[in-house]
């Protein structure tokens, strides 16, 4: 998944500056806190590539590895994730289920954007203790290549979470009115006390508790928009603190564990490279040659739609980068033809969820980060998924496009097809450097990220001669938040997998998926079933680090390839991030093509069943994942 967070929380406001008081206090601390973050944020995007492209340099060109480079990257690495997550936070970017507070009354969806805040800040405030703690346990051990002290790698989970501290602070008090934020400071007292108060009673509950914990308090805190990070944190830490004897330092050593995997630095790297190909003009020149192709045929922008999404899919780490690089290039020319602009996003949607398992996404990454799957084998594996599904999607415009009166768009020359080629030839040949260079192990994603973006750089200044200097330091900026967001519920989650697994819940989720009816085939049908609706209300990423570790193994008992079942898993979860009423794909899709959501809902539920029948073909036939492993 990846549809950009800021895309499914809030707009940042922009609140002007108070006319003295303790407003102009918080409005000039915030504008300080957020200088500081998102420069040092950028500065350390930018350090990351320098580095890791030094290490490139000096292993396959100078033939002497830096021993040094990629430990000081994982080192600066969390402390990119923790002010990514503060940038995040600060913009209101963090990755949430707002599609249910959104649709209430003004003055109660303040009321609960005031209680999303309270939530986040009370997990903040409960996590600073253990994170010093576990920072300052560190501070005796040192890096091996370096000798630096593990303190300065540590400390960044306590100073990162004190900053988001005073950040959600600052959001509460400017942008909410107090009344209301008393209320929602009220709510999650009398919600905390209830729990505190029944905590010998809910011991004794056993394996219930997982219920109360994990389903009934995350289920509630992620429908009442609590950004998800933070609803899982809170729900794990209140689990373990109320019912266990676990210490919190260990919650907060796990989270730091799943955040600051050296193989998640492509996660920021990938995100830049995406927002420097829309800036260079690389995705457009895509369009425009498969235009010139199939432009002609009937309903062929449709096709052209699917293709440029199969190309561009997966590089920027965001669904809503990828939409929009794609849609300004199409759709005047497409409603021009007389498509329907319920047709058109309809269409975005069901092509986002299409391209999930096409490499570099950001989900393959995530995966074989928290499930040990070999990344360049999902690489592999999910090429061929994405055609199948294609396929089924093609079909599905051809049917659709026979019953519409369309324009015919004038056949392009050869000519013309030829020159279009030529521009385009350098776009073209990125996505298939960067899957060539990881299939056949030539560099690692985080190496080929790196890569990419030299490349994409040198093509936009000396090729394309489209390169603005200003966009740079927002794209860093924008990259960190992404980023950050994501990797907080990477970190969230691995925490919340491993209490499930110390409470027993993986064992007995093993016993039940054996006992399933059906054997492979029936763990297969339900988990179609379970991430469509995942999708829908966790998005991509939250559900497959939570979920992935605790599936995976059981997927291997019963006989399903690894890679197979990420294709599946990973399909799935994407028809229910683009499927309406909840996936918050689909509202992505209409905001990138300014088109009323229930105009397009028709259409997409056919498309839907495109993709749908699509994954049953790749659950029922293995080869299609893993006819190209070696």
């Amino acid at each position: 998944m990846r549809v950009s967070p800021q895309l499914s929380a809030p707009a940042p406001t922009q609140a002007a500056p108070p006319k003295g008081g303790l407003g102009s206090v918080f409005f000039f601390l915030d504008r300080a806190i957020g200088t500081l973050v998102e420069t040092a944020a950028a500065l350390l995007v930018v350090t990351e590539i320098v580095l890791l492209m030094a290490g490139i340099v000096a292993r396959y060109a100078l033939h002497d590895p830096l021993t040094w480079s990629d430990e000081l990257a994982s080192l600066l690495f969390l402390w990119l994730a923790m002010f990514g997550a503060v940038v995040a936070l600060r913009r209101g970017e963090h990755m949430r289920m707002s599609s249910l507070v959104s649709r209430m009354k003004p003055d109660n969806s303040a009321l609960f954007e005031a209680i999303a805040v309270v939530c986040s800040l009370i997990f903040l405030l409960l996590i600073l203790v253990p994170a010093y703690d576990s920072a300052e346990n560190d501070a005796i051990m040192t890096l091996p290549a370096t000798g630096i002290s593990q303190l300065w790698r540590t400390a960044a989970l306590p100073v990162g979470a004190v900053l988001m501290a005073i950040t959600a602070v600052v959001r509460l008090f400017a942008t909410v009115k107090p009344m209301t934020a008393l209320k929602a400071v009220l709510v999650c007292a009398v919600i905390s006390g209830i729990l505190i108060l029944t905590r010998s009673q809910l011991t004794n509950l056993g394996a219930l508790n997982l219920l109360v914990f994990f389903v009934v308090l995350m289920g509630a805190a992620v429908l009442a928009g609590v950004p998800i990070a933070f609803s899982f944190g809170l729900s794990t830490l209140a689990y373990l603190t109320l019912t266990t004897s676990t210490p919190s330092d260990i919650l907060v050593g796990r989270m730091a564990e799943g955040m600051s995997h050296l193989i998640l630095l492509s996660v920021p790297l990938f995100v830049f490279l995406g927002l420097l190909i829309e800036m260079t003009g690389m995705a457009q020149r895509l369009v425009a040659f498969l235009a010139s192709l199939l432009g002609h045929t009937r309903g062929g922008l449709s096709y052209v739609l699917i293709g440029a999404m199969y190309l561009v899919s997966g590089i920027s780490g965001s669904k809503a980068a990828d939409m929009a690089a794609i849609a300004p290039a199409l759709f005047p020319e497409m409603r021009k033809q007389g498509c329907k602009p319920g047709e058109l996003v309809a269409l975005l949607s069901a092509s986002g969820a299409q391209t999930e398992t096409i490499p570099p996404s950001l989900v393959l990454i995530t995966i074989g980060s928290v499930t040990g799957v070999s990344i360049t084998a999902l690489f592999t594996g999910g090429i061929l998924p994405a055609v199948v599904v294609g396929v089924f999607l093609c079909a599905m415009v051809w049917y659709r496009n026979k019953k519409m009166e369309i324009a015919k768009r004038e056949r392009a020359s050869g000519r013309a097809i030829w020159r279009t080629f030529v521009i385009a030839l350098p776009a073209i040949f990125l996505p298939f450097l960067i899957r060539f260079a990881v299939v056949e192990g030539i560099a690692t994603a985080t190496e080929v990220s790196t890569i990419g973006i030299a490349y994409t750089a040198i093509t936009g200044l000396f090729l394309y001669r489209q390169f603005e200097w200003k966009r740079i330091v927002p794209m860093l900026i924008d990259s960190a938040s992404l980023s950050g967001a994501i990797l907080l519920i990477i970190g969230a989650a691995t925490g919340m997998a491993w209490a499930l697994t110390q409470s027993g819940f993986s064992d007995a989720l093993a016993q039940a998926a054996q006992n399933l009816p059906g054997g492979r085939l029936g763990f297969l049908a339900a988990s179609i079933v379970g991430f469509i609706i995942l999708g829908s209300v966790l998005e991509g990423i939250p559900a497959v680090v939570l979920f992935g570790p605790l599936l995976f193994p059981v997927a291997q008992m019963v006989g399903i390839h690894e890679v197979h079942y990420a294709m599946v898993v990973i399909l799935s979860m994407g028809i229910g991030l683009f499927m309406p009423p909840f996936g918050v794909g689909y509202y992505s899709a209409c905001a990138v093509g300014k088109v009323n959501p229930n105009e397009g809902i028709g259409p997409m539920l056919q498309y839907s069943l495109a993709l749908l029948a699509g994954v049953l073909i790749i659950a029922v036939v293995p080869w299609f994942s893993m006819g190209f492993l070696k």
